[in-house]
């Protein structure tokens, strides 16, 4: 599908709180202003996925109109323990976003504190202690995703983020003296019952960020091969294989530009029932092979990349 690259700033939202047509494409740095206004399935959050040889963790900081949805969670790679804290205060109380990428985002809620900049992760949770550099990284990939003129999403995906720092799990210190990290910032008004998938994987050279279904039909995807720090979009919509009964087989994601398999090693599943509110996630981390063709048409290899893929069904 061919998607409008966008070069300059511009604001997604009109002054009646539409979608802007002219912030409907892509850019390679966060060039959208995410001026949305009041209520009215109004989602905004910033995710922080990381995967280093020991860790994987995922941070995440968000406001959902009626509650923010707060959490930590880590997997220790090498014995399979895992340690996680989730608060959900209620309209949001104690959490702050950016209106802009790389702004200071904080949680203060319960016992669960969260700050998060463009070259800081730091979380406080019972058990939990994080504090992490991350490094600079190359192009990214902001995408506004219009389902029509009232429900539309802004995403911006930067991955192969360097990380260093130190986490401390029940009073036992691991540090940290390589790994990559993922930004997911989101801002947007979304429909009440959406399925998506997201996979993404990095390493010194390489990185992928890929999607689908939610995607689907609207003209926009979050598909981008990063070679080198350099974004080449993929505007494919792409097939995705994976089975629902066994989550730990691999993953198939493939199209005209990218075949990639992720075979997992640990399967996370996360479940929240609160009645009309409901969500089921099951985010498989794990190594990636295949290939990704850039925007000249050569064929770059993604074995040894390192990631997840993920399926998440939302009623929110």
């Amino acid at each position: 599908m061919p998607e409008r690259e966008i070069t300059e700033p511009v604001d997604l939202c009109l002054p009646d709180g539409r979608l802007n047509p002219d912030a409907v494409g892509w850019s390679r740095t966060p060039l959208h202003r995410a001026n949305l206004r009041g209520w009215g399935r109004a989602k905004r959050w910033e995710y922080w996925g990381v995967v280093t040889p020991r860790l994987c963790l995922g941070v995440v900081a968000s406001a959902l109109d009626y509650a923010g949805v707060c959490s930590v969670w880590v997997l220790d790679r090498e014995t399979g323990r895992t340690w996680s804290h989730e608060e959900v205060p209620p309209l949001g109380r104690g959490v702050s976003l950016p209106t802009a990428v790389g702004g200071r985002a904080l949680v203060t809620a319960g016992q669960l504190h969260i700050e998060l900049e463009a070259d800081r992760v730091r979380v406080s949770a019972p058990a939990i202690e994080v504090d992490l550099a991350v490094g600079a990284g190359g192009e990214c990939l902001g995408v506004v995703v219009p389902w029509s003129s009232r429900r539309f999403q802004y995403t911006v995906k930067d991955v192969s983020r360097p990380v260093t720092g130190r986490v401390v799990l029940d009073g036992t210190a691991y540090d940290v003296t390589e790994g990559w990290a993922v930004l997911d910032h989101g801002r947007g008004k979304w429909p009440y019952s959406i399925t998506w998938n997201w996979a993404a994987g990095s390493s010194e050279r390489v990185g992928i960020t890929i999607g689908g279904k939610w995607t689907d039909g609207t003209g926009s995807t979050e598909n981008a091969l990063f070679v080198d720090g350099r974004a080449h979009k993929i505007g494919d919509e792409l097939a995705w294989e994976y089975d629902r009964s066994d989550w730990r087989r691999p993953w198939r994601i493939h199209g005209p530009r990218l075949d990639a398999t992720l075979t997992p090693f640990h399967e996370r599943a996360d479940r929240t029932n609160l009645g009309v509110v409901a969500n089921e996630t099951h985010q498989c981390f794990g190594h990636w092979s295949g290939w990704a063709s850039t925007d000249d048409g050569e064929r770059v290899s993604l074995d040894g990349l390192v990631g997840w893929a993920e399926e998440a069904r939302n009623r929110w």
